[in-house]
């Protein structure tokens, strides 16, 4: 396996800068032969009676910190993962990581803000401590801003774009973008046409942001990320394949949180679940996902996932202007067994 195999050449004017609206009418390319070309709106006539969406609820935190040095020089902070129940201490990625020293405090309109630690073992990211008396996400949403991907340089005029209408629990760096598609009035026509939803949580972790860096993809650390199953979740995708439904996933975070549940045993827990060629799919059946950077683990589960005609399917979505990424449009996928005959 080399790393070329999950490259193409994604156009910087394919790339997203703003989302649509209204949310479900991103583009939706539904592979099959022949492909169509729809819109997350027709998504009821798409799925099946008794097929069953999981949505990962996750709600994204302002996570990203714009601080300055005592020496004046700026810093940023972005915080990636809550490692204590009171939220105070966190793994962060931390810029200019080489220059901050432990100890060192960064403020936010002159006054201490986060207090910077020791290397974690992973090497690439640091603990961190935030400082000041009111609740951290308090301060986090009086100094934080929304952690946009660097390729989205536009700007959001309304954070809540980047949230998912079903976000519950407060805690990733980074929003599972294929729930952003979904509206309360879709949901509801879905519901009608017998298709029902049901959430997991995963803390969506350091792998959404560094692309592969390996020749081999193979070799490519994972890092852990913290994953919920609640037992009435994993009941209903059991239920619903013995009767002759599919578990359709919305999005890679919620096929990571299913698959590793499935693969351990355990609904909750970290992970550092490594999809790609050869997996055992264990309970997903249909995956709704965005368009995905090149080089990156995304990319490998997409080929898990729908075999070597991913990349039909990226040139096709090129050729037609597909919005790319975060903010981009969707696809429907469905798994392929070729692999697993």
């Amino acid at each position: 396996m080399r790393l070329s195999d999950f490259d193409y050449v994604l156009p910087d004017e394919r790339i997203a800068q703003t989302p649509i609206a209204p949310r479900d009418a991103a583009r939706l390319l539904v592979a099959g032969d022949p492909v169509q070309h729809r819109h997350v709106s027709d998504l009821p006539d798409l799925l099946q009676p008794g097929d069953l969406l999981v949505v990962n609820e996750t709600r994204v935190i302002p996570a990203r910190l714009k601080l300055t040095r005592s020496t004046g020089g700026a810093a940023e902070v972005l915080l990636l993962e809550a490692i204590d129940r009171d939220r105070r201490a966190w793994e962060a990625l931390v810029r200019p990581g080489k220059k901050l020293k432990v100890g060192e405090r960064l403020f936010a309109d002159g006054v201490p803000l986060v207090s910077i630690g020791e290397r974690t073992p992973a090497g690439d990211t640091f603990w961190v401590h935030l400082l000041g008396d009111a609740d951290p996400l308090t301060l986090l949403d009086q100094h934080g801003q929304m952690p946009l991907p660097p390729y989205i340089t536009a700007t959001l005029k309304d954070p809540d774009r980047y949230q998912t209408v079903f976000a519950n629990t407060p805690g990733s760096a980074a929003a599972p973008t294929a729930g952003l598609h979904f509206t309360p009035e879709l949901f509801g026509r879905l519901a009608a046409q017998g298709i029902d939803r049901v959430a997991v949580e995963l803390i969506v972790g350091l792998d959404t942001f560094q692309p592969i860096s390996t020749d081999n993809p193979l070799d490519h650390p994972m890092h852990t990320e913290r994953y919920r199953v609640p037992p009435e979740t994993m009941e209903a995708c059991l239920q619903t394949r013995e009767q002759g439904g599919r578990v359709v996933a919305v999005g890679t975070t919620a096929v990571r949180a299913l698959e590793s549940a499935a693969k351990s045993g355990e609904l909750s827990g970290r992970t550092k679940l490594f999809i790609h060629e050869g997996f055992d799919w264990q309970l997903v059946d249909v995956l709704m996902t965005n368009f995905h950077l090149p080089k990156t683990t995304l990319l490998m589960m997409i080929d898990a996932f729908a075999g070597p005609d991913w990349r039909d399917l990226y040139a096709e979505a090129l050729r037609e202007e597909y919005r790319f990424l975060s903010f981009g449009d969707a696809m429907l996928l469905e798994r392929s067994r070729s692999r697993h005959l």
